[in-house]
């Protein structure tokens, strides 16, 4: 007989995230409960937890993996070398149309159901504060780490923003790229080069 995987491991992880996903696209975030979720899934409400310390993690299940994208570009880079490394990375995220650059394709669902929960928003600036935190200690450099995360957060919104308006997707992303060189100027030679 044929040994089915571990209740614990990344497929229960990934079939969790995927149903969670689908569910929340349909009922709306705070409609759903986790012992919903674990219940169409087929395990208990505390294996749901061991993936995932909090529902809104559920939905935001990337975002360690996002973190982790920003934390590597500038891992063991010399510090004037790290925007660069930065501006790389975002430049990639925008050509890939990547999730964390708000400009894949079902990212106007993402976006729409984070704008419906005042929960998930609230997580969501929890987990820009986090990763403001790990691209500081990474770089050695705070400031330097919160101006970034303001800045790729307000390009971030202002995408978002085009998106739940149904902008032409590839206006949005020249929207988006301009942003982005705002930022990066701004961030190597101050407000007044960037206005």
């Amino acid at each position: 007989m044929p040994r089915s995987a571990p209740r614990g491991g990344p497929e229960t992880r990934a079939r969790i995230a995927e149903t969670a996903s689908g569910m929340f696209a349909e009922r709306g975030f705070d409609a759903v409960t986790v012992a919903q979720v674990a219940s169409a899934v087929g395990v208990s409400s505390v294996t749901v937890f061991k993936h995932f310390p909090r529902k809104e993690d559920l939905f935001l299940d990337r975002s360690a993996e996002a973190v982790a994208q920003f934390r590597d570009a500038v891992d063991g880079v010399p510090r004037d070398r790290v925007l660069d490394a930065l501006e790389a990375l975002t430049t990639r995220l925008v050509d890939e149309r990547a999730p964390i650059s708000g400009l894949a394709v079902r990212s106007e669902a993402f976006f729409r159901t984070i704008a419906d929960s005042p929960a998930l928003q609230s997580r969501v600036r929890e987990l820009v504060a986090e990763a403001q935190g790990v691209l500081a200690e990474t770089i050695g450099d705070g400031l330097l780490a919160a101006l970034f995360v303001a800045g790729y957060a307000t390009v971030f919104v202002d995408t978002a923003r085009r998106v739940l308006a149904d902008e032409d997707r590839d206006a949005v992303a020249t929207a988006h790229r301009a942003g982005l060189d705002r930022l990066f100027r701004t961030l190597r030679d101050g407000v007044a080069s960037a206005t």
